[in-house]
């Protein structure tokens, strides 16, 4: 098994390598404005670094989001092109199961990133493996309260969310290594295609992308 995964759902550009035990490489840049300059550098770099190419790859990964439009579809694109050249197949995960698998936590939690336009994506978990809510967007004060919450979106709202919920250590952004570790897991296991965790290549947008196409011209009455 060699995956190779990679996540462009928030502003971290991530790469990594596993080999089904562990991470080979990985490679992580917070830059939201440069997911397509930097994403095919990235992988180049985590492939250079654990003397592989990528006609070894056995099975791609990029977060499925949710996240921004145009960021999270530079991720599932180039894995579907990456997919095809290698002949390997190619799956989604759901960036914020990546964020939840990272932190290791054996009990109810959530995990929150920023969706913009003042509001978050969000999720909540019986443990980091195990998705029970969402993911859904939502303004920070109607997210649900009462437990543990992890993510870049938790931390910039805190005080609306409560600072006395975040989770101590807890990563911001997902990263690949993660992200790869429990698609290797999944696919140790047999896991299909879309079993609720490795799904299609497809982008979870819960809205609307902010280009319209624009209406017809109104009509001006002198």
């Amino acid at each position: 098994m060699l995956v190779l995964a990679f996540d462009t759902a928030t502003p971290a550009v991530t790469a990594a390598l596993h080999d089904g035990e562990r991470v080979l490489a990985e490679s992580t840049t917070i830059d939201a404005r440069r997911h397509g300059e930097l994403l095919v550098p990235s992988v180049r770099e985590v492939l250079r670094e654990a003397g592989a190419s990528l006609r070894d790859v056995t099975a791609i990964v990029a977060g499925a989001g949710p996240g921004p439009y145009t960021g999270l579809r530079v991720g599932l694109v180039t894995a579907q092109a990456f997919a095809l050249t290698a002949g390997v197949p190619a799956y989604g995960v759901c960036t914020l199961d990546v964020l939840a698998y990272a932190s290791g936590l054996d009990e109810p939690f959530m995990v929150a990133t920023d969706a913009r336009r003042k509001e978050v994506f969000w999720a909540r978990y019986a443990d980091m493996r195990t998705r029970v809510e969402g993911p859904s967007v939502d303004r920070p004060q109607d997210v649900p309260g009462g437990l543990p919450v992890l993510g870049a979106g938790a931390r910039m709202y805190a005080e609306i969310v409560g600072e006395d919920r975040l989770v101590p250590g807890a990563a911001d952004y997902p990263a690949a290594g993660a992200l790869a570790g429990l698609a290797a897991e999944r696919l140790a296991k047999g896991a299909p295609g879309d079993d609720g965790v490795l799904t299609a290549p497809h982008p979870i947008y819960l809205r609307r992308p902010d280009a319209r196409v624009p209406g017809p011209p109104k009509k001006v009455t002198v």
